[in-house]
């Protein structure tokens, strides 16, 4: 019966190819996304080991954050964008996973700082941004460094109720009137007291993790920290 399973994987994958979402060769079995090349080749900030690192200092003066890094750096038209538009808009969600994946790994290499979290919660969507998109590109994100941090995520007591626009082409002060106020907490008693972890998928003025946290930080003793899957350079 083996034989025939693997015969019939084999015919599925010469039908329905298995590619790399950047250099389009055929993943290996131990292979999901991108190739091990491209994962090596992926353009790595390595700012969780870098104090008053660029992420951190977008938010210095407006929100009182722990730490913050990302993960890979963004720019148009390069190999990152190209995984996060699979991710967003292509229904990829297996990207998330395995930019979590990586993530928590690099994390438990250093003995990181952000090892001390209590609890992950990724940035929410609107309810109509949702039932549209059919998923928030984030859960996969935060679930994968999740289980690999062995934490927990909270996905039920942050909540956006304003369906803002889309933040491409403003400029800081534009993103910060676009979001200030769209997030509501509900269950408050939950974060009390906790370390918590936000996690996005990419960071630009970081206006939008600047207005959550901000939420969250006026329930009694929290502690904020961010990372972002890639940050604008």
């Amino acid at each position: 019966m083996n034989w025939l399973k693997e015969s019939f994987s084999d015919l599925i994958s010469i039908i329905y190819p298995n590619n790399c979402l950047l250099c389009q060769a055929n993943l290996l079995k131990n292979e999901h996304c991108i190739c091990t090349i491209c994962e090596t080749k992926l353009p790595y900030t390595n700012y969780h080991l870098l104090k008053d690192n660029p992420v951190e200092k977008k938010l210095w003066g407006r929100v009182k954050i722990e730490e913050a890094a990302s993960l890979l750096f963004f720019e148009k038209g390069l190999d990152v964008q190209k995984l996060i538009s699979n991710l967003k808009y292509k229904n990829r969600q297996d990207v998330g996973e395995k930019i979590g994946e990586i993530y928590a790994k690099t994390l438990l290499q250093s003995s990181s700082e952000f090892l001390k979290i209590d609890v992950i919660i990724p940035i929410p969507l609107h309810p109509k941004k949702f039932k549209k998109r059919g998923y928030n590109q984030c859960h996969k994100f935060a679930f994968a460094l999740a289980e690999k941090l062995h934490k927990e995520v909270n996905i039920s007591s942050a909540n956006r109720k304003v369906n803002t626009i889309s933040q491409t082409g403003k400029n800081r002060i534009s993103r910060w009137e676009n979001v200030s106020d769209i997030f509501e907490i509900k269950d408050s008693e939950k974060l009390k007291g906790k370390h918590i972890l936000l996690v996005d998928d990419v960071m630009t003025t970081g206006a939008t993790l600047e207005a959550l946290a901000n939420k969250i930080l006026q329930i009694p003793n929290t502690k904020v920290s961010v990372l972002v899957m890639a940050s604008a350079i």
